[in-house]
This record gives structure tokens, C-alpha cells and sequence, in this order.
């Protein structure tokens, strides 16, 4: 389950210091930047729960890591109307609607 709070929605809390508010759709390209920048997505970690993702998933992405990879032209096609608004607080409303899905 995506989300801070695991239940499948990007929304948060003040206790996310990484705003995981953006929702995306995997793609290689982005789960091998993430990787490449320390957060590895795609290996699967039972430990946590976690099955890892692969391309076509949906995922609560931090708004600072999708800003990122937009600037280095790997941001993942975003789902609007799933994101939190307070992703507008890194991202341009413009710029996500630019991106959607």
C-alpha cells in the first residue's frame, strides 16, 4: 500500500518530513533514477512489506524527489486528482497538471 500512512492515499501529516503527497505511475526510468539517488523502489523488502514497485504501479512519491526528477527530465507521469494539495507547496500547479496522467 502506497501512501505515509500506508493506506493507499497520498495524503500526510505533519510528521512527513518528505511530503510523499505526489501521486505517480512507476516507469524504469524513474525507478532507476530513484534508485541511483538512494531510494531503491524496485527491490522488493519483505521485512517491511514492502513488494517492490515496477513500472505501471501507483506510488505516493516525496514532492521533492518528483521535482527533482522533473528537472532532470525523469519525473513519472503524475495522477492529478490522487495528488494532496499540499504538493503545491514545492510544485506548480501548472507543472503538475503539465505532467498528469
Amino acid at each position: 500500500m502506497t501512501g505515509w500512512w500506508r493506506d493507499g492515499s497520498c495524503r500526510t501529516d505533519p510528521s512527513d518530513g518528505g511530503l510523499h503527497t505526489v501521486c505517480c505511475v512507476m516507469t524504469e526510468a524513474f525507478l532507476s533514477y530513484s534508485r541511483a539517488q538512494g531510494n531503491d523502489l524496485s527491490t522488493p523488502r519483505p521485512e517491511f512489506g514492502f513488494p517492490g514497485l515496477r513500472p505501471g504501479d501507483h506510488w505516493c512519491v516525496c514532492a521533492g524527489r518528483w521535482l527533482e526528477a522533473h528537472l532532470d527530465g525523469l519525473a513519472p507521469p503524475v495522477l492529478l486528482a490522487a495528488c494532496e494539495e499540499r504538493s503545491l507547496e514545492l510544485i506548480p500547479l501548472e507543472l503538475l497538471r503539465s505532467c498528469a496522467a
